[in-house]
């Protein structure tokens, strides 16, 4: 079982990482375009017709690929407040329970995001041609991500060997305070 915990470890550290570079790569590279249709469009008077869409799927795929690196890297949403009034084991079933939460929404979005996708597959998206499921695919995969991340950290805690998240400078300044 712990060999399987840490492979699954290497896995998801790897498809986080991943994730990370390819969500910076894809807000850099929208960047880039959406300033290149703003010259386009004020200084050459001239329209680039396939920025939009380009530029809403490369967002969808940093969204939902960053989204997923926050599960991987706990930052998403939990118990936070209650944790401070209530005893430390009742915040090891709060920390389960927010990840019981995160797994099913993680499910959700696997599930449904795969289905839109194959549903949409065969149109087409306007202006550059792909077909639709595309449009989709990014929720599939942020699901997907978001279920693997989640999962290592319930097989972690149910082992004991779930390490919580190093303070960070917002939480060593609240405490000096």
């Amino acid at each position: 079982m712990q060999a399987g915990i840490a492979a699954l470890s290497r896995l998801n550290g790897f498809l986080s990482r991943a994730s990370l570079w390819l969500a910076g790569t894809g807000l850099v590279l929208m960047t880039l375009i959406v300033f290149a249709q703003v010259f386009m469009r004020y200084v050459m008077n001239d329209s680039l017709l396939w920025v939009e869409p380009v530029a809403i799927l490369l967002m969808s795929w940093f969204i939902f690929l960053g989204s997923a690196v926050g599960v991987h890297e706990s930052f998403h949403m939990g118990f936070d407040v209650l944790l401070f009034f209530l005893p430390d084991r009742a915040g090891t079933w709060l920390k389960g329970l927010s990840d019981l939460s995160v797994l099913c929404f993680g499910i959700g979005m696997a599930v449904y995001g795969w289905q839109l996708m194959v549903k949409t597959w065969g149109t087409t998206l306007p202006v550059i041609g792909l077909p639709g499921g595309f449009g989709y695919m990014p929720l599939f995969a942020g699901g997907l991500l978001m279920t693997l991340f989640v999962l290592e950290h319930l097989l972690k805690r149910l082992t004991g060997r779930m390490a919580e998240a190093q303070p960070d400078a917002e939480d060593i300044l609240m405490t000096e305070a």
